[in-house]
């Protein structure tokens, strides 16, 4: 039996949900209407169904997602990962500090010569620090939850965050696409 780890974004990304419904409401209610007949298990980090909730109102399917879908954390006081993996990650996070310095190091030379367009300026810094240090990285311990569980359990990984796939991809995390979630799941429904 497959366990599937899920992350937000199948519950958030219109790329993702509409593969069960139009909105996002009747897209969680076709995902668990299929969840029900599934030979899959499918967990959620801790953090990432809180984060789930704060933005997405589940209201009265509360309760079914909670027994769909087994909300839990990794077990990250005894959980061992690749020393590799932490290398990588803090190479990849000094990369990219020095490259969002050099952006902001860029802007604040342009400032200087632009005072009237400082404001449209901080808004292009922002913009590109952002993409230089958050893009293609696991940037929130909601990631983090999502990685460490598939890890943990052995399971698949379901997320459109591709620096959240890409991070699972170096330490051997099974990945699968989650546009194709509804028809996987289809595959695996008992009678």
């Amino acid at each position: 039996m497959d366990l599937f780890v899920l992350d937000t974004s199948v519950f958030t990304n219109p790329d993702v949900y509409t593969q069960f419904e139009k909105d996002q409401k009747g897209a969680i209610e076709s995902f668990l209407s299929l969840a029900s007949r599934s030979t899959v298990r499918f967990y959620m980090p801790t953090s990432v169904y809180e984060e789930l909730n704060k933005m997405v109102e589940l209201g009265s399917l509360r309760p079914k997602f909670e027994t769909l879908v087994r909300v839990r954390s990794p077990r990250r006081y005894s959980l061992t990962v690749p020393a590799e993996f932490l290398y990588d990650f803090v190479e990849e996070l000094r990369h990219r500090i020095n490259k969002g310095l050099r952006i902001a190091e860029e802007h604040t030379k342009e400032a200087g010569k632009l005072p009237e367009e400082v404001g449209k300026l901080v808004g292009r810094l922002r913009e590109k620090y952002r993409e230089a240090l958050r893009t293609g990285i696991i940037d929130s311990k909601e990631d983090l939850d999502a990685l460490l569980l598939a890890y943990e359990l052995d399971g698949v990984l379901v997320s459109g965050d591709e620096g959240l796939r890409s991070w699972a991809d170096k330490v051997g995390v099974k990945l699968i696409d989650p546009r194709s979630l509804k028809a996987i799941m289809e595959n695996c429904t008992t009678v």
